[in-house]
């Protein structure tokens, strides 16, 4: 019985039924030219509303933010409409619906740049053994080596901030209920955090409060725009892929924890070690990482529903998020409740396409239906 996973949940001041999280997943499927989310997309979320909170896929807030192709922005009055007509299905079948902001720093490539520019980072050093995915100059896809990127300018960085400032105030007139800032994974933010790819001697480089700072600047201008309540961050202490190496990274976690816990936003999302390797998180590290947050604690790592249930049962987590079981079981939840089984994934159609292996997984009632 899984009376914690399935109980509701307050986060900030958003209500959530159960603590069942879809985590984000980048699917590549924004409609073009444009990368505006499209009536399949309004689809695909929609059919995963009874999750206690959706996370969206992540969403570039510049041009300069994106690092694979067809991933949806929100940095256009076309995309903001885009994703209004997502929140409003969500919102119409009784879910919640929070907008990840992303910006890929070092891991892209010319061809998706404006004006072919070179992807920028906190210092000019490339992602090793990094991939992302393009089009080419003769119109097919192709995953292709990251670039050497461009160190952002101390004077730079203010419009770094102001793209998730403007990136929020689209958030909010959307709709959606809440904004995760995506500080993990290796992209723009954990690559000023991580020691091995910000060398940087100036405010934004050496100690962890300085290669902290951009994060906090990130997270305060949405806290700003839509108030603490209504922020989430996403973390991942340990990650190793993207070519981190951080040799402080609990210690930044930690830190982080506490600033945001003294903010009060609504949630802290820890993306644990999972497809991307990496040392897991120790017991230890997870007592402190509670003991510094005390909001919304989400984990992520590739957990059964009895797992998650374990994990908030002991208190160490308040919620959990499920990311590949949501590609294939919409109903995920209904599974749950239900103890069934849960449709495999087609890992072909994961990435990129149309319907096939996006909107067009049977529902635990349509399976019997159809049996």
């Amino acid at each position: 019985m899984l009376k914690h996973l399935l109980s509701p949940v307050r986060t900030g001041s958003i209500h959530l039924t159960n603590r069942v999280v879809m985590a984000p997943l980048t699917r590549s499927r924004a409609g073009q030219p444009g990368d505006v989310p499209r009536a399949l997309n309004v689809e695909y979320y929609a059919q995963r509303a009874t999750a206690g909170l959706i996370v969206t896929e992540a969403s570039q807030i510049s041009r300069q933010g994106q690092g694979y192709a067809w991933t949806p922005g929100i940095y256009t009055d076309a995309q903001e409409a885009g994703w209004k007509q997502v929140v409003d299905a969500v919102h119409d079948k009784g879910g919640r619906i929070a907008l990840q902001l992303w910006h890929v720093g070092r891991i892209s490539h010319s061809l998706l740049q404006e004006n072919g520019a070179a992807p920028v980072a906190p210092s000019a050093i490339i992602a090793a053994n990094s991939q992302c995915f393009v089009v080419q100059k003769d119109g097919t896809p192709a995953n292709v080596p990251t670039e050497t990127p461009r160190a952002l300018a101390l004077e730079e960085i203010p419009g770094i901030v102001a793209q998730y400032r403007e990136a929020s105030v689209r958030a909010k007139k959307a709709g959606f209920d809440l904004v995760e800032v995506h500080a993990a994974n290796g992209y723009l933010l954990q690559q000023f955090m991580s020691t091995n790819s910000n060398v940087r001697t100036d405010i934004y480089g050496g100690s962890i409060e300085n290669r902290a700072r951009l994060t906090l600047e990130a997270v305060d201008t949405a806290i700003a725009e839509l108030g603490a309540d209504r922020v989430g961050v996403r973390i991942s202490p340990n990650f190793v892929a993207h070519g981190i190496a951080d040799t402080e990274a609990e210690a930044m976690a930690l830190y982080l924890a506490a600033a945001f816990n003294q903010r009060g936003i609504a949630y802290l999302h820890i993306a644990e070690p999972d497809w991307a390797g990496g040392p897991v998180l120790t017991e230890e590290f997870r007592k402190q990482l509670r003991a510094a947050f005390a909001g919304t604690l989400i984990c992520c790592g590739g957990y059964t529903a009895d797992e998650a249930e374990a994990l908030i049962a002991s208190g160490l987590a308040d919620a959990v998020a499920f990311g590949r079981p949501y590609i294939a079981n919409p109903d995920l939840v209904a599974r749950f409740a239900a103890g069934a089984s849960l449709n495999e994934g087609d890992r072909t159609t994961y990435y990129g396409g149309e319907a096939k292996g996006y909107t067009d997984y049977p529902t635990l009632q349509e399976s019997k239906v159809a049996a």
